[in-house]
């Protein structure tokens, strides 16, 4: 049976098929009645174990009640069943299921390409007004400028260089590392302007932001393997535009964690030796 054919048909059963607040509101709270129905036999089963011989078909029968709901809800919504199924596997697959992270840059000369491969070396220092500073290393050339943490407290945001090798290596995407490395795609004065320039640049020091205020209250994603919806859903908004909107949550997912185990390591031993390698989508840290 396909689901518009069951949403049809549930319809028929409908004994409140009108679509007034009051004929919406019994459907709604019939679905989380039904859903309670559905913990409750699940309850009943890990308290009765064998005994229960009946929870199979009972869980069916709650399923299938908060199936109808669901349906006949969609209806008076004017929602198609089916549409609603593929926008929550799309929804999922988005969210669980890595896309191709290949780099975005594989049809440029080399020279305008980010590293497959690469060290960066994070050398701590101090400046003359006794702060703490990073500066990077690669190629035996230095690359930008000493970071603080520009902030009140020590965090160690400036050992933040390190996310954007993240997005690299996970991506195959980071404007702010391409300008760094002077590897601006400038044969293409459009691919440079727009993806490679000013705002891109910006959207992706906003998402590093984000994340480390969202790190910050999650100690800094210790031991953590997922992160929540929410943030990734609102970094794939904001990059939307850019190429990098083509890689999914799941992407975004393994960049994050990936650029903060290497950030702790840095952080705890104040810097470090980062192995970037594209192929491997990994960072390793080397102690210094």
């Amino acid at each position: 049976m396909k689901l518009r054919e069951y949403q049809e048909a549930a319809g028929q059963t409908d004994q409140r098929s009108g679509r007034d607040l009051a004929d919406i509101a019994v459907h709604l709270l019939g679905m989380i009645g039904e859903a309670g129905s559905v913990a409750t036999e699940y309850k009943k089963l890990l308290r009765d174990g064998a005994a229960h011989v009946a929870w199979k078909a009972r869980v069916r029968e709650e399923l299938g009640d908060v199936l109808w709901y669901t349906a006949t809800l969609a209806s008076k919504l004017d929602l198609d069943l089916e549409d609603v199924a593929r926008a929550n596997l799309e929804k999922t697959r988005n969210r669980w299921l890595r896309a191709s992270s290949e780099p975005l840059d594989d049809d440029f000369p080399e020279d305008e390409q980010l590293p497959r491969d690469g060290r960066f070396e994070f050398i701590a220092s101090t400046n003359d007004a006794g702060s703490p500073t990073v500066r990077v290393r690669y190629g035996g050339q230095w690359i930008g400028d000493p970071l603080t943490d520009a902030s009140h407290v020590d965090d160690g945001y400036r050992f933040h260089d390190v996310f954007h090798l993240a997005h690299a290596a996970a991506l195959g995407w980071s404007p702010v590392t391409r300008k760094l490395l002077g590897r601006k795609r400038r044969s293409d004065p459009g691919i440079d302007e727009a993806e490679d320039g000013g705002r891109a640049i910006v959207i992706e020091e906003g998402v590093a932001a984000m994340v480390f205020a969202y790190a910050t209250s999650h100690d800094y994603l210790r031991g953590i393997a997922r992160l929540d919806f929410e943030l990734l859903d609102g970094i794939q908004n904001l990059v939307a535009p850019l190429e990098v909107g083509i890689r999914n949550a799941a992407n975004w997912e393994q960049a994050i964690l990936t650029g903060y185990d290497a950030w702790r390591q840095l952080r705890d031993g104040n810097g470090g030796t980062v192995l970037l390698d594209m192929r491997q989508q990994s960072l390793t840290v080397v102690p210094t």
